[in-house]
């Protein structure tokens, strides 16, 4: 896997470090999957060597993961060049295999695995529609039998199954094949670039978002995204640091904007300050709670109430 070098290094990590240097934790506790593809250049990772302690790296020696995607921007801004770059389910894995101490995954690895701990107060959520996460449906969602889903996220694909079964609904869940949006089935469910890709395109479709769905659902907001920290391992230092970084990108918002490339400068300002959102407060852990009700109640397996830490 190889790892991405920021925009404009050098004055980023300059910023970043000054804040950091006159950060305190307690100031950010106020009030997001994968939503994107891998850019070309990324790769999967095998195994991952702890770094080499060297001047300005602010996260020795620490191993993270992050997804480089545009939803996860703000939380990783001027880290780029110290994280590990891959997809939310890759990043899992190498957490659970112990190769990484800390990753910004999806929520629901959290939830069904009890080796983590939650960065307290950081979040890639939404309040309401999300945008770029979409059941993609031909026919009435009543008359759903199987749907074809993009395995990337976890969360993603678990969410769905809870609102559909809140509905009654019990399909059976299969692998999408590919992206080719002329073929694409009755029901897909698509995530990041894909979902965007279509959401923009001339389709026959109807959508269905599924941050919309959830809030209408239970009236609460969504996380998709956490930091994860491996239990057992002394994260302090690293929680200061990723906790910063988050306020850091809130602060630059406007340069993430202007330097990301993704569709327009126009939907990318929308997107931030319309359905994105970053913080994990009250009502973000009443979504979680809930979220575990559910997944306990229409999957049957075991799921873990999350462990929150400053």
């Amino acid at each position: 896997m190889k790892k991405a070098k920021p925009r404009n290094y050098t004055t980023t990590l300059t910023v970043i470090k000054s804040s950091f240097s006159n950060f305190e934790t307690s100031s950010i506790m106020g009030d997001q999957v994968a939503l994107f593809h891998i850019p070309a250049g990324i790769q999967e990772a095998k195994e991952i060597p702890h770094t080499e302690d060297q001047q300005g790296n602010l996260l020795t020696p620490f191993r993270v993961g992050a997804v480089h995607y545009l939803n996860a921007a703000p939380l990783t801004y001027g880290l780029e060049d110290e994280l590990w770059f891959d997809k939310p389910s890759t990043l899992a894995k190498l957490l659970r295999s112990d190769e990484l101490d800390a990753a910004l995954v999806s929520v629901a690895e959290v939830l069904f695995n009890d080796h983590y701990e939650v960065l307290d107060g950081t979040a890639i959520g939404s309040v309401g529609e999300v945008k770029s996460v979409i059941l993609a449906h031909r026919k009435p969602i009543e008359e759903v039998r199987e749907v074809y889903c993009d395995t990337a996220s976890l969360t993603s694909v678990n969410l769905l199954r809870v609102i559909l079964a809140e509905r009654g609904l019990k399909p059976e869940f299969k692998a999408l094949p590919s992206y080719d949006f002329e073929s694409l089935p009755d029901f897909a469910l698509l995530i990041g670039d894909p979902a965007l890709d279509f959401v923009f395109s001339n389709h026959s479709h109807q959508i269905l978002d599924m941050g919309s769905a959830w809030r209408e659902m239970t009236g609460l907001p969504f996380v998709y995204g956490v930091w994860a920290l491996r239990r057992g391992v002394d994260t302090f230092t690293l929680r200061r640091q990723l906790t910063a970084a988050r306020q850091v990108g809130m602060s630059n918002l406007e340069h993430i904007v202007h330097t990301r490339t993704e569709y327009s400068e126009e939907f990318r300002r929308e997107y931030f300050a319309r359905y994105i959102h970053y913080s994990l407060g009250q009502e973000q852990k009443r979504g979680i709670a809930k979220f575990t009700e559910l997944l306990r109640k229409h999957t049957g397996g075991p799921v873990y109430d999350t462990r929150f830490v400053q």
